[in-house]
């Protein structure tokens, strides 16, 4: 079924454009739907990247050298907050891209406090990137271009159908990474479709560049990159990640 929705979403180029003009967009905020419940199995071609038992495919992303230094337990990964963010030992340009996250049920804090981590389409720097945001997306107002699903300060969800905390929530993602010239200039855009929950929230949308915190995007010339999962330096509880896998395109 999620296959034949991702086509859909490829097929339809939605009138989606960048909110950059400010650095935060304060509303409207996306309507809220409700998901449906399934999640989704690994196909057979799939790379898994988490498995629920060890870090194997990770490395950390401050030495590459180093592994990863987050918790594993009971099938879960956590992000361990006295180490920074993870990748993965693989480099990747195209791809679809499954994986699931929760945020814990007693989770306190309000906006960007509250549960913020992120997943890194494309690091090639630490913290560097094109980060879709994961955050509490339960009735926790923030700036929408920097709410859960948002391609970070660049695009708003299309809408919101992010579950309750303590819930688990998916993301599946669909990348195509920039190209460019010999001389370094650009010369396609990296291409996002996104579904949350099974839900269509970013249409083949076009970024502007890496997702920088400030300043206008710019794209900087890069080859193949690593996923990131990112440790964010806020002070609430760390959220937590299972089911992660990548088939290549």
């Amino acid at each position: 079924m999620l296959a034949g929705l991702l086509a859909t979403g490829l097929m339809n180029v939605h009138a989606q454009t960048a909110k950059i003009d400010t650095p935060e967009v304060t509303g409207p905020e996306p309507k809220v739907v409700v998901p449906g419940r399934a999640f989704i199995d690994p196909p057979s071609d799939a790379i898994i990247l988490f498995d629920g038992k060890s870090l194997d495919e990770w490395v950390s992303g401050d030495d590459r050298t180093q592994p990863a230094g987050w918790t594993v337990h009971d099938g879960i990964l956590t992000v361990n907050k006295n180490v920074n963010d993870i990748q993965t030992k693989r480099l990747f340009t195209n791809y679809q891209l499954h994986i699931e996250w929760r945020i814990p049920a007693d989770i306190e804090g309000e906006g960007q406090e509250r549960g913020n981590s992120g997943v890194f389409l494309a690091a090639f720097a630490n913290e560097q990137g094109y980060e879709l945001q994961v955050l509490d997306p339960y009735k926790n107002p923030t700036y929408v271009n920097g709410m859960a699903a948002s391609i970070y300060r660049q695009f708003i969800p299309l809408v919101n159908p992010g579950r309750k905390p303590g819930e688990w929530q998916s993301y599946d993602i669909v990348w195509h990474a920039p190209l460019f010239n010999d001389d370094g200039s650009l010369k396609s855009p990296a291409i996002a479709t996104v579904f949350f929950n099974g839900v269509l929230v970013q249409d083949h949308v076009a970024l502007e560049g890496p997702t920088w915190y400030e300043g206008h995007p710019k794209y900087v010339k890069h080859g193949a990159c690593p996923i990131a999962l990112q440790k964010h330096f806020d002070k609430s509880k760390p959220i937590s990640y299972r089911n992660i896998w990548i088939r290549e395109l």
